[in-house]
């Protein structure tokens, strides 16, 4: 595994999101015609990322009350401690591997995460084998932006949108986000 402070995440979901939205002939993920109604407005342009709006909440905060729902839900949720500096390098450290098929390099996925700490005061709270729970403190407050997140998120994590509720494209992903203080990642 390589170190997270070694990636550049913008560059990382530009690639992700290629690898991801192309329409690749000798793909068997989706066919093109279905790939590209998944992604738009983009298709295959990558958007770039979101410029960070400011906090409204502190992210500290944020994370704590988020701790709690997500224990009130999953009472069988276990306490771990990982020696490092914040929770995006806590995955790398801890050697997490839940996006393996997609890419078994986790400081990829905590250099990521690092950035989203910065722009939206994301705070790891919850991993599984193939999940990622984080709070959001600063989540997109209109369609416009959240349609770039969702975008950030499909690059991120495809899954979110291939294999969440219908229908499966970026817009209807987007709606959902408009204000929400928790986002959730699950790798197949």
């Amino acid at each position: 595994m390589s170190a997270p402070h070694a990636h550049n995440p913008a560059e990382l979901l530009a690639q992700w999101w290629s690898a991801y939205a192309g329409t690749n002939e000798d793909d068997d993920l989706l066919p093109p015609d279905e790939r590209l109604a998944v992604t738009a407005p983009f298709g295959q342009a990558w958007p770039g990322p979101l410029v960070s709006n400011d906090l409204v909440t502190d992210a500290d905060e944020m994370a704590v009350a988020y701790a709690e729902v997500f224990a009130d839900q999953h009472p069988q949720a276990r306490l771990g401690l990982v020696a490092a500096a914040d929770g995006a390098d806590a995955l790398a450290a801890a050697g997490w591997g839940g996006p393996v098929n997609y890419d078994n390099d986790t400081a990829k996925f905590s250099a990521v995460v690092r950035d989203w700490e910065r722009r939206f005061g994301v705070r790891v709270v919850a991993v599984g084998f193939d999940t990622l729970h984080l709070s959001v403190a600063a989540p997109p407050t209109n369609t416009q932006g959240a349609l770039r997140v969702a975008a950030e998120h499909f690059a991120f994590c495809p899954d979110s949108i291939w294999q969440g509720s219908r229908p499966y494209t970026l817009a209807a992903y987007a709606e959902r986000l408009v204000g929400m203080n928790s986002w959730d990642f699950w790798w197949d």
